[in-house]
């Protein structure tokens, strides 16, 4: 679980807050602050741009869904907004972050949830052992188990930062890489254009950016 401050106002007169046919369209459902994130896509000059409604879609080519906080929360979130449909049909790249990655997933421990299902792993809870504090927060070496250009020109074993009290579980089909805090467990996971990361890009330091950079050119 994290939080953040208040939400920041997308710039409309800076290249990234512009909306138009080719960057990243941010599915805002109220599961938490987005602003480090929009800060980071502005940084790299990643044109964006929020999606509230089903025909903000046809705007970019691609989509981040974030999150932070409690995914059974986030979930019912984000079925007030009517945007379920349209997001499992999706073709074009689509990212979750944290909650937004756990989202993908079939089950979640956190709430006894049902999420999307589009990726059929369970989120689990971290269990309470001597010298591994829930949540896990901090920097943790990440490592690519498949060939995918999300990871290109990043390191074998690079630092991402996590904070999360649970954790997507391993899968020889859908782990993209893995790291451990206790157990071994999805950092990432991708099935056909879904992708998702447990850790936080946007506060990840250059290779964060380099991965959001990735992202962008899929």
């Amino acid at each position: 679980m994290e939080t953040e401050p208040a939400l920041g106002t997308v710039q409309s007169n800076s290249p990234a807050g512009q909306r138009g046919p080719g960057g990243i369209g941010i599915i805002t459902y109220g599961a938490g602050n987005i602003f480090s994130l929009t800060a980071a896509l502005e940084r790299l000059q990643i044109p964006y741009g929020m999606i509230t409604s089903e025909a903000d879609f046809a705007h970019y080519s691609r989509y981040i869904i974030p999150g932070v906080g409690h995914a059974g929360a986030a979930m019912t979130k984000l079925s007030q907004t009517g945007l379920i449909p349209a997001i499992k049909s999706l073709t074009k790249p689509t990212l979750g972050i944290c909650v937004g990655m756990q989202l993908l997933t079939s089950y979640s421990e956190e709430g006894n949830s049902d999420l999307l299902d589009i990726i059929p792993v369970k989120t689990l809870k971290f269990a309470n052992e001597h010298g591994y504090k829930v949540p896990h927060t901090g920097w943790n070496r990440v490592f690519p188990e498949k060939d995918n250009p999300l990871f290109e020109n990043i390191p074998h074993g690079s630092h991402f930062y996590f904070v999360h009290s649970y954790f997507i579980e391993h899968s020889n089909t859908f782990t993209l890489s893995s790291t451990t805090y206790s157990n071994k467990f999805s950092a990432s996971i991708w099935r056909d254009n879904f992708y998702g990361v447990q850790f936080h890009p946007e506060k990840s330091g250059a290779y964060g950016e380099m991965l959001l950079k990735n992202f962008s050119k899929i």
